[in-house]
């Protein structure tokens, strides 16, 4: 898998190994730092364990993806993560423990990565916010994203009715392109006219 380690001033962008169990018990299983998330917050190491095979070891075997763990260069444990998915939409997703918050680390690190893919081959990402979560959208705003359009989706396994924003960058030239898989999928979409 396509996940090089990158460094920052203050971070190290590495895989997450089976070592890391307590750390994404630490991220995954803070209750108020899921409540944008589609899953339910991990209670144990047991769950963590699992956690870790079946949503990094299994996509670090594939031939294409970015699942980073996000680590202060003090001691280079997780903190927080980035994924930019393998599916046509190249969708990038990121979370970080409270105690990290409003210091610009995953903009920092969002920023890191962004300037790995403009190496490959991807032609652009999306990202996705709940519209009650706008500090996510800053970060989207922060690393050159544009804002295209809003959807509803019952989000699963929590299957709550969820509002989002999707914002784009593309790295291919063609700004104005804009991935509709979203768009097409929802019922309920429309364009905002501030945001």
């Amino acid at each position: 898998m396509n996940t090089p380690t990158l460094e920052t001033e203050r971070l190290i962008l590495r895989k997450f190994n089976p070592s890391d169990t307590e750390a994404l018990l630490n991220i995954y299983g803070d209750e108020y730092v899921n409540t944008y998330l589609p899953w339910y917050p991990l209670k144990s190491l047991k769950e963590a364990s699992a956690f870790f095979e079946e949503r990094y070891a299994e996509a670090y075997r594939l031939p294409f993806g970015y699942r980073y763990a996000v680590c202060l260069q003090s001691d280079n444990i997780p903190v927080g993560y980035v994924h930019v998915g393998s599916g046509d939409s190249y969708d990038l997703g990121y979370g970080l423990k409270q105690e990290c918050w409003y210091k610009g680390i995953i903009t920092e690190a969002c920023k890191a990565i962004v300037e790995q893919l403009k190496k490959s081959d991807i032609p652009h990402i999306t990202a996705t916010h709940d519209v009650k979560n706008p500090r996510s959208g800053n970060v989207m705003k922060n690393i050159g994203m544009t804002y295209r359009y809003s959807f509803e989706e019952q989000w699963q396994p929590k299957d709550i009715l969820v509002t989002f924003r999707m914002y784009q960058l593309n790295f291919d030239g063609h700004n104005s392109r804009t991935y509709m898989g979203y768009w097409d999928n929802s019922d309920n979409r429309f364009i905002e006219e501030s945001v």
